[in-house]
């Protein structure tokens, strides 16, 4: 069974650690740890795309915790340590368990050994005066072999060959070796590593510019490590471009984290990353402006097919979840108890035919494409001149636009005379609301303080008449399966009581969400809402 936690680290180069080491802060001690052999060979796809996301996946042997483990990034000095121990299966086959959370960057490329490292590990324990374990300093003497990953054949495309016998992996290209410093928290805090990196640089020591071992075994061979883009001025002083942008790549990152919960079948995934994609594709139709269009445009079309991908499965969860609670109001001697398992295994049954399909196109070419177009548009955005301009008085256009476009849907819906076409123009009205959201929400993490309140003051209000128009929605289309399902028993179906209830409950819900509007149409409309300069 898989274990992770999250572990913070900084490595350092240079002749010798700092004499002693007790008199830091909260250091009562420290105690010598018995020495340890690592073994690790690494794996990557031929072109290491792992690595140029700093994710690191190995195999090792010796020490505390042999096994595999997937290293993914957090921060600077943080990751978080996916561990699986040794089970006997065959050691060239990355368990599927980590090639489901790799899967989003390895998209469908073969995963082969690139790297054989033996580590011997001198290790010292910082204590304090109950003799907790603060954090642990090392000293690693590593030997590196590099692996041509071209030399194993017969690799599966997403799988892993079996190297010739005798390797590690493929033939050996290039041997290095060194020594690194390292010092890891164990219940130590953050101002403990900042002592400890005082007392090395004292010391003489640096911090290592390579992020990981095989980053460093790698060397030039190896691909430089992307660069993030730079935070926005704290001050709000940034442009149009750097804060559409900004929520831009967290909206990737977020998506591309989901795609193994969806792979894993982990609760609720579905449906967050049916958002993420909802808001990435959001993004880019309400800041069109400030892009080629001919790069927006398809990208949008994609995003939109995820959206309806995902949402086959979603839309059984949320049908389930309507009709199994509804229930509860049948009264008990005409509820039929079957009836709650007849539904629930009818959605069940819908939701995971709908999941398997899912998780299928998420290893179809079409997918994968779609995430290198989204990595291509977050590392070389088309930005037009627009972009330029001043984020704050930007967004207070781009708001009042998004307000006044979801204000004239919603009028024209409750003008409509009530029916199929008012129906539509609502759940219209319900994406023009989502999308006003969407825009506010994705701006508020790139800008001051006082920005991001009124961005979530707006965001708010949205939210409110998208969830209503939402409650709406959904009693149209349960209205319409309650009738389909009705239809399909017997003139003396038992049921029948039981779907007339279901039905009416949902007409009131949709005329108590009618009842609603007026007034947060009122709140959402207020001019000064999306001033923001």
């Amino acid at each position: 069974m898989a274990t992770e936690h999250a572990e913070t680290e900084r490595k350092y180069e240079g002749p010798c650690l700092p004499e002693r080491l007790d008199g830091l802060p909260g250091v009562a001690a420290t105690e010598r740890a018995e020495a340890q052999d690592l073994d690790a060979v690494y794996y990557d796809t031929p072109d290491l795309r792992l690595l140029r996301r700093r994710i690191t996946l190995r195999r090792r042997s010796g020490g505390t915790d042999p096994g595999w483990h997937l290293k993914l990034p957090l921060d600077a000095d943080s990751r978080q340590e996916v561990h699986l121990p040794p089970d006997g299966s065959s050691p060239h086959d990355v368990p599927t368990p980590l090639a489901t959370r790799i899967a989003a960057f390895t998209r469908g490329a073969a995963v082969l050994p690139v790297a054989h490292l033996r580590t011997d590990r001198a290790r010292q324990l910082l204590l304090d005066d109950a003799g907790e374990i603060l954090a642990e300093v090392t000293e690693d003497r590593v030997a590196a072999r590099i692996l041509d990953p071209a030399a194993v054949t017969g690799a599966p495309a997403g799988g892993l060959a079996a190297p010739p016998a005798g390797r590690a992996g493929g033939a050996t290209t290039e041997v290095s070796g060194w020594t690194e410093f390292e010092v890891e928290l164990k219940h130590g805090t953050r101002a403990l590593l900042e002592q400890a990196d005082t007392a090395f640089t004292e010391a003489g020591l640096v911090r290592s510019s390579w992020p990981s071992k095989l980053a460093r075994a790698l060397g030039r061979a190896g691909p430089p490590e992307p660069q993030p883009p730079g935070p926005v001025p704290a001050d709000g002083a940034g442009t149009a471009g750097d804060i559409v942008m900004e929520g831009f790549r967290a909206q990737l990152a977020r998506l591309l984290a989901l795609d193994a919960a969806v792979r894993g079948g982990q609760e609720d995934s579905v449906h967050q990353m049916r958002v993420t994609a909802r808001r990435l594709r959001s993004l880019l139709k309400a800041h069109r402006r400030l892009f080629d269009r001919r790069r927006t445009g398809p990208l949008a079309a994609q995003l939109r097919r995820l959206g309806r991908l995902l949402g086959r499965a979603r839309d059984q969860e949320v049908l389930a979840e309507q009709l199994v609670n509804g229930l509860d109001a049948v009264p008990a001697q005409m509820r039929q108890g079957a009836l709650r398992a007849q539904i629930t295994q009818r959605y069940t049954r819908g939701y995971r035919r709908a999941w398997e399909h899912a998780v299928a196109e998420l290893d179809s070419p079409q997918y994968f494409t779609l995430l290198d177009d989204l990595d291509a548009f977050a590392a070389h955005p088309p930005l037009r001149h627009r972009a330029a301009r001043d984020a704050r008085r930007y967004l207070s256009d781009i708001l009042r636009r998004e307000q006044k476009r979801t204000l004239r849907r919603l009028d024209k819906a409750l003008r409509t005379e009530p029916g199929p076409q008012r129906d539509q123009a609502l759940h219209r009205a319900r994406k023009a609301a989502k999308r006003a959201r969407y825009t506010a929400q994705c701006a508020q993490p790139a800008t001051p303080r006082r920005v991001a309140k009124r961005l979530a003051k707006f965001a708010n209000r949205a939210k409110k008449l998208h969830k209503v128009l939402g409650v709406h929605q959904d009693s149209v289309v349960a209205r319409r399966v309650l009738i389909t399902l009705g239809s399909e028993g017997t003139a003396e179906d038992r049921h029948a009581f039981a779907f007339g209830v279901l039905h009416e409950r949902q007409r009131l819900a949709a005329a108590d969400a009618l009842r609603q509007l007026p007034r947060l149409r009122r709140r959402a409309g207020r001019r000064k809402l999306a001033e923001l300069t």
